[in-house]
């Protein structure tokens, strides 16, 4: 089986991670959280939301947060923008790089966005026309693409009709969101195979949440099937506000640790503790910090090489991972991913 020799991991944490997040995140923590995930070598990493503080709280201070940071180089923070009135916003913030959304479920994008798929579609033409003007590159979302939490399974040519739609106004990359976490590899296939009949694959990306468990394995299914993207959120934080009980994105250490053994390079950043412990979802990462430089916390410290930079993510999920996340060691009920 041949998989691809590299893989670009699209970091969600700060959006999609904490936008379920029941307790305040400020635009400082936030900020705090993207700079330690910037040092442990991403450089995908999607900051925030446009969307009215109305529907998605968490997101209010997310022009804030993007003013402070400044793409250069490899880094890309982008930012999700659902119309013309959050595009114009997040413009105005310093955005570079937005993404807008749609889903493969009529029943879904009415509760997630208030309109029809079709609706939406022509909501993004103005968007797409106001991001080419400007030089801003665009990301298409869809999603539901394996499961819906009110229609059930979701046929594979639904999928490849809107990524299919995405593609042709411009978008540079098509996120296929499993929303819920129900898809299986076979699933995972079937609806890939459908949408690669009419989308190239080095425009897809996977985005698989881990409700039962499978996301991992859906990775490999994709994998297989040459994408080479991957959304992904430290600590496994998320959730979805319109799919109840769904769990958050796939953890990040936890994709790093799958792509690492399988010697496929992701350009993140880790050591390996010098003694295993019980689950591989736990990793030293890298970030500077005087206080901790070479020691590693995962129950106990042990010495990493001179210089090193370091962060500890555990997935222990909501609130406490994001606590740990950002290097609090306090733990919280959080809220219940998306």
């Amino acid at each position: 089986m041949s998989y691809p020799t590299c893989v670009t991991l699209m970091e969600v944490g700060p959006r999609d991670g904490l936008q379920n997040e029941t307790v305040h995140v400020s635009a400082a923590d936030k900020r705090t959280l993207i700079a330690r995930l910037a040092a442990a070598g991403l450089t995908h990493i999607e900051v925030g939301s446009f969307v009215s503080p109305k529907w998605v709280p968490q997101m209010a201070n997310s022009a804030e947060v993007l003013a402070a940071l400044s793409p250069h180089g490899a880094m890309h923070y982008p930012v999700l923008t659902p119309n013309l009135q959050g595009f114009e916003a997040a413009l105005a913030a310093g955005a570079t790089e937005v993404a807008i959304f749609g889903a493969a479920s009529e029943s879904f994008s009415q509760r997630n966005i208030h309109c029809s798929i079709a609706e939406s579609l022509a909501r993004f033409e103005p968007v797409m026309a106001a991001a080419h003007a400007a030089g801003v590159r665009v990301r298409g979302y869809v999603s539901c693409v394996l499961g819906c939490p009110y229609e059930g399974d979701i046929a594979p040519a639904a999928v490849a009709t809107v990524a299919a739609a995405l593609t042709d106004m411009g978008c540079y990359e098509i996120s296929l969101g499993d929303t819920i976490g129900t898809g299986n590899p076979l699933s995972t296939t079937r609806m890939l195979e459908a949408v690669l009949a009419r989308v190239p694959v080095g425009q897809l990306a996977g985005h698989f949440h881990d409700t039962y468990g499978m996301a991992i394995a859906n990775i490999c299914a994709a994998l297989a099937l040459g994408v080479a993207t991957f959304d992904t959120s430290i600590a496994g934080l998320g959730g979805c506000p319109y799919a109840q009980g769904a769990s958050g994105n796939v953890a990040t250490e936890d994709v790093v640790y799958l792509l690492d053994g399988l010697g496929i390079q992701t350009g993140w950043c880790w050591l390996r503790c010098s003694k295993p412990v019980r689950s591989p979802r736990r990793f030293c990462s890298v970030r500077r910090n005087p206080k901790w430089r070479g020691r590693c916390w995962h129950g106990r410290n042990r010495p990493l090489p001179r210089g090193s930079l370091f962060a500890v993510f555990s997935r222990c999920g909501g609130g406490a991972g994001l606590h740990l996340a950002l290097g609090v060691q306090k733990h919280t009920s959080g809220g219940q991913g998306i």
